[in-house]
């Protein structure tokens, strides 16, 4: 793992210890909701989507869910801590790990606008680690009126803030069909931060986001529940491909970067291959590569196991009152 990612990990690990150590100590009263609170500790799984500009299904290039590929559907894994001061609010404090990936050419083609993006034939992959703090609301339990019953099935919409890590990487294919990656970034190939070219500011690979989803949560007992959860995160780039704006010079690069990097810059920047044109090979400088009115964005479906933390009941009295007089019903 490179320097930048440890200290990233390292970082937030110690936060969610330090967040641990504090909410762990709140067995007696909640100082700031005036009632004991309950904690909840879980892992969660499932596959994420990657919408941006590369890839894509027929019609106009979108961000939208029509153009997902699931041939690049990739696992989530992750970790929570939920405090819930009542019963139809939390605060879930999560990390999680994914990858992205998309590629021009796995375009099916039907019409002249598939054709123009997998004659564009760019590639690129990231892993993704993000951190994040958000609010969850049942609204069931909110309008609930009946002290002596909770229901097992609670719908949940969430929201928060986070922040999450990428680097994106492209692929140059050798003759005898090896395939290696190479960091985008630091190559700038959309010009970014030549004088040249003002429009293309240069990004940081760590960047906020603001989660936004909703799911479904059933407790199979009154420690052990289960849950289906939809995440989209609204970011705030639409570099997360490395592809934006549009060709540059490719005379430049020699200008602001080294020869080895110039030369992979030179390459990677632009993989044209001849569909539209036969023979073409590269876009003029000015060219649009890359659509920037929609940033980049990623979504999540996740199974969650949640465990109850420390003392369901406030006394053995009032455990086995609510085994007695808990309704048949779900919800």
């Amino acid at each position: 793992m490179k320097p930048y990612l440890h200290k990233f990990v390292g970082k937030h690990t110690l936060l969610l210890l330090f967040c641990f150590t504090i909410l762990s100590k709140s067995n007696a009263q909640s100082f700031l909701f005036g009632e004991k609170v309950k904690w909840e500790v879980g892992l969660n799984f499932g596959p994420s989507f990657f919408l941006g500009d590369l890839g894509g299904n027929s019609g106009k290039g979108t961000n939208d869910i029509k153009d997902i590929n699931f041939e690049f559907t990739k696992l989530m894994k992750g970790a929570y801590l939920t405090m819930y001061p009542k019963n139809w609010v939390g605060i879930r404090l999560a990390a999680d790990v994914t990858y992205l990936e998309g590629n021009d050419a796995i375009i099916n083609t039907t019409g002249i606008n598939e054709l123009w993006r997998k004659q564009r034939n760019l590639d690129f992959k990231t892993t993704i680690y993000e951190g994040y703090l958000a609010l969850e609301i049942f609204p069931t339990m909110l309008f609930n009126r009946r002290s002596d019953h909770e229901p097992r099935l609670r719908p949940y919409g969430l929201a928060g803030i986070g922040i999450f890590h990428f680097n994106p990487k492209g692929s140059l294919t050798d003759a005898n069909g090896d395939k290696t990656w190479y960091n985008l970034q630091p190559l700038r190939l959309e010009g970014q931060g030549m004088p040249e070219y003002p429009y293309s500011k240069p990004y940081k690979l760590t960047q906020i986001n603001i989660p936004i989803g909703a799911g479904l949560k059933y407790y199979a007992s009154d420690r052990i529940n289960l849950s289906a959860e939809v995440l989209y995160r609204k970011t705030f780039t639409d570099n997360i491909d490395d592809v934006s704006k549009k060709y540059i010079d490719a005379n430049n690069y020699s200008k602001y970067l080294s020869a080895q990097d110039a030369t992979l810059a030179y390459k990677l920047s632009d993989k044209t291959i001849g569909i539209i044109y036969p023979g073409m090979t590269r876009y003029p400088a000015g060219t649009q590569r890359g659509d920037n009115k929609n940033g980049d964005t990623y979504f999540s479906v996740v199974l969650k196991f949640g465990v109850r933390l420390g003392e369901i009941y406030e006394s053995s009295f009032a455990r086995r009152a609510a085994r007695q007089t808990r309704c048949p019903v779900v919800y």
